[in-house]
C-alpha cells in the first residue's frame, strides 16, 4: 500500500512537474535573444539623446522668463544656478530613461518583432546579429561615423560660415543696430595733498 501511494505521489509529482515545465513560445524566445542582440552603443546613443532632448526643452522654457523675472544684476548668478540643476536634470533624466530600457524592450519591441516576423525570420535575423562582421560592423561604427562626421564638418564649413554671416546681417536689420558703447567716464582727479 504505501509502495502504491509512493507511486501514485510521484507520478503526480512528474506530472504537475511535467505542466509547469512547458516549452515556451519559440517566437518569444527569438524575438527576446534579437531584441538582446541590439542593446549596445547605439541605444546608449539614443538614451542619451532623449535625456538631451528634455534637457533642451527646459533651456528653451527658462531662457526667456530667467530674462523677465530676473533683474539684470542677478542673472549672471541665477543662470550659473539654473546651468547646475540641468545638468542635474540631465543627469537624472539619463539614468531615468536607460532604467526603462529593458522593460519597455520587453514590453513592447519583443511582441512588435513577434507580431512582424515569422519564427524563420527571427532566427535568420538573430543568425544576421550574431554573425562575426555585424559584431565588427556595430563595434566599428562610432569610429566610422566619427570619420565621416568630421569629413562633413569641414566640407560644409566654409558655406556655414558664410551663411552665418548672411544671417547675422539680415538678423541685425530686423532687429536693429547694437547701441554704442558708452565711453568710459573719467573720474576727476583728487587734488594732491599737500
Amino acid at each position: 500500500m504505501n509502495k502504491t501511494l509512493t507511486t501514485l505521489l510521484l507520478a503526480a509529482c512528474t506530472f504537475s512537474s511535467g505542466l509547469q515545465a512547458q516549452p515556451a513560445d519559440p517566437k518569444l524566445e527569438w524575438a527576446t535573444r534579437l531584441v538582446a542582440l541590439q542593446q549596445g552603443p547605439d541605444l546608449d546613443s539614443l538614451v542619451e539623446q532623449l535625456a538631451t532632448s528634455a534637457s533642451q526643452d527646459l533651456i528653451g522654457s527658462w531662457e526667456p522668463r530667467l530674462e523677465i523675472i530676473t533683474p539684470a544684476a542677478k542673472q549672471a548668478k541665477v543662470a550659473e544656478e539654473i546651468n547646475a540643476e540641468i545638468i542635474k536634470f540631465a543627469t537624472d533624466a539619463n539614468k531615468i530613461i536607460a532604467s526603462k530600457v529593458a522593460q519597455v524592450s520587453r514590453d513592447a519591441l519583443v511582441p512588435a518583432y513577434m507580431d512582424r516576423f515569422t519564427l524563420d525570420e527571427l532566427k535568420q535575423l538573430t543568425a544576421f546579429f550574431e554573425s562575426p562582421a555585424v559584431k565588427k560592423y556595430k563595434a566599428t561604427t562610432p569610429a566610422l561615423v566619427n570619420v565621416f562626421v568630421q569629413k562633413l564638418i569641414e566640407s560644409s564649413r566654409g558655406e556655414i560660415q558664410t551663411r552665418a554671416k548672411q544671417f547675422d546681417e539680415v538678423a541685425g536689420k530686423i532687429a536693429g543696430p547694437l547701441p554704442a558703447a558708452k565711453p568710459p567716464v573719467a573720474t576727476p582727479a583728487k587734488p594732491a595733498k599737500k
